[in-house]
């Protein structure tokens, strides 16, 4: 392997990380808002979102993005690989954050939301201040443990052409004919980027467990 060929691998993990990122920020709030909508027992609005999750859960990643890729062009909607990626992406992990805050939100005892009330706290403030910090240390290792998938599912997005680490890996080793280096490059940079994202979820919950220590 040649310097620029880790150059490459590198430049491919820079596109693992930015479309990785894109897709947790976009889907954490999405699938929080369904989350709320399903909570909150909107009749119709509830259904609606229950069927929508379902249907993604249920389709496979690489499924979607080829219908993404190839099927809104088809309805005059014009999208990169970059976009349709994007897009993919955050629609699956969106539906998998909405079962996790759900399943979070249902275990939060609703008599504290009554006691907040009874007080004259507004819903959005109870909201604010007391639902979201709980479920959102309740749900953190759900979380992260979702957000590790993500990142290790990029891969699939090579099929409309986006060069991800695992792309670059392929095309270096096919080049060179030497396919297990690049790998061991790949691996090499994806065992960082998620050994990161635990110790950052292990910080969260250390510090948390000190506040509560000191409260």
């Amino acid at each position: 392997m040649s310097y620029s060929d880790v150059l490459s691998i590198f430049s491919g993990a820079f596109t693992t990380l930015l479309l990785s990122v894109a897709g947790i920020a976009l889907g954490l709030p999405i699938g929080l808002g369904m989350a709320l909508l399903r909570w909150g027992r909107v009749p119709a609005v509830a259904r609606f979102v229950a069927v929508y999750v379902s249907l993604l859960r249920a389709s496979p990643l690489v499924t979607l993005l080829l219908l993404l890729f190839y099927g809104l062009p088809n309805m005059g909607i014009e999208i990169g690989p970059i976009a349709a990626g994007v897009l993919a992406l955050t629609m699956n992990t969106s539906a998998f954050y909405c079962e996790i805050w759900r399943s979070a939100l249902l275990a939060f005892p609703r008599e504290q939301l009554e006691a907040a009330r009874a007080v004259g706290m507004r819903r959005s403030m109870c909201l604010r201040r007391i639902v979201l910090p709980q479920i959102a240390r309740t749900s953190l290792p759900a979380l992260v443990n979702e957000m590790s998938q993500l990142i290790k599912v990029t891969p699939v997005l090579a099929i409309v052409g986006v060069v991800d680490i695992t792309r670059a890996a392929v095309r270096i080793g096919a080049d060179t004919y030497q396919p297990l280096p690049p790998f061991y490059v790949a691996l090499a940079i994806y065992i960082p980027i998620i050994f990161a994202l635990v110790s950052v979820q292990r910080w969260i919950e250390r510090r948390q467990a000190r506040l509560e220590a000191s409260a």
